[in-house]
């Protein structure tokens, strides 16, 4: 089990080191640059420039970059010069990791519950009913999901708060509309996943053994039938979490959506590094626990991975 957890946290940091070089010369490969406003001197540019380091070789400037890194220093942003690209990350990610979160919650808890309910009463009303939910889960954009749950639960029957993210209430329309189309796709596997394990041999066997129903669901058919869904949680958080930029803007939360989208357009390279970075770090690691909790599950999966 070491040498299966020490390989994947390799893996993730050969995936790290990766993501900072090609993130970094791409975004010196952006048009424009971070100082071009028509009002700026070429003076004031040229010492911009040097300010922020940007008139160094471009392999100087990586050095330097990847020494920060290793420091945890994003450097400052171009766009907010008052502040470091590590204060605005305290700022916002706090807002974007809960909705996230919540979001996650939501989806795995009814996706699971939902998948099972379905398969358990395959071909009747209320499996017909979740394939529906799970189908327009699936065809409906987040942020058309967002805007649907707008207006009719803020804006039509006046149920929940339509914007911000002041309290519990605020939280709750956005977490849905991000999480419903993972719900979905959750509910779609382990609808499947339920549907396939119950052919199986120890299912029968079990069965014939006298076994209550409850327990050959819960302790065989769940249990197996679960695997799946841990396998795409690594690229579900990544969805999710990807997803809050749109339903941030939607529901005017002040998470890291914004400022990135702000980076981008003024080719704030401190800030877009520093947030792609960020993100790209937190996903890796995320897939990374995933694999080491699917290993200590399928003892199959260390062998495997050996």
């Amino acid at each position: 089990m070491t040498k299966y957890i020490l390989k994947r946290v390799g893996i993730s940091l050969v995936t790290i080191f990766v993501l900072v070089t090609v993130v970094f010369f791409l975004a010196r490969l952006m048009p424009g640059g971070p100082f071009n406003d028509p009002k700026l001197s070429e003076t004031a540019r040229e010492n911009l420039s040097a300010y922020y380091g940007f008139d160094k070789p471009i392999f100087e400037q990586y050095i330097t970059y990847l020494k920060n890194i290793l420091s945890f220093d994003f450097g400052f942003s171009t766009k907010y010069p008052s502040r470091t690209v590590n204060d605005l990350l305290a700022g916002s990610f706090p807002y974007s990791v809960d909705l996230g979160v919540r979001a996650l919650c939501f989806a795995i808890s009814f996706g699971l519950v939902f998948g099972i309910i379905s398969a358990l009463n395959r071909g009747n009303k209320i499996d017909l009913f979740f394939v529906i939910i799970a189908v327009i889960g699936t065809s409906v954009p987040d942020f058309i999901m967002g805007a649907i749950l707008q207006y009719f639960f803020a804006i039509e029957w006046g149920l929940l708060p339509i914007a911000e993210y002041k309290g519990f209430a605020y939280t709750i329309l956005p977490s849905v509309g991000l999480g419903f189309y993972t719900m979905a796709s959750v509910s779609r596997i382990m609808r499947a996943s339920m549907l396939e394990v119950v052919q199986q041999d120890y299912i029968k066997t079990a069965r014939s053994k006298g076994i209550s129903r409850f327990r050959v669901t819960w302790k065989h058919q769940i249990r197996n039938a679960i695997m799946p869904v841990i396998t795409i949680l690594g690229p579900t958080v990544a969805a999710v979490l990807t997803g809050t930029f749109v339903i941030e803007s939607l529901f005017a939360i002040p998470g890291m959506g914004k400022y990135y989208v702000e980076s981008v357009q003024n080719n704030d390279y401190s800030l877009i590094l520093g947030m792609t970075v960020f993100y790209g770090t937190f996903l890796v690691l995320c897939n990374m626990v995933v694999d080491i909790l699917y290993g200590i599950v399928d003892p199959r999966i260390r062998i495997a991975g050996k």
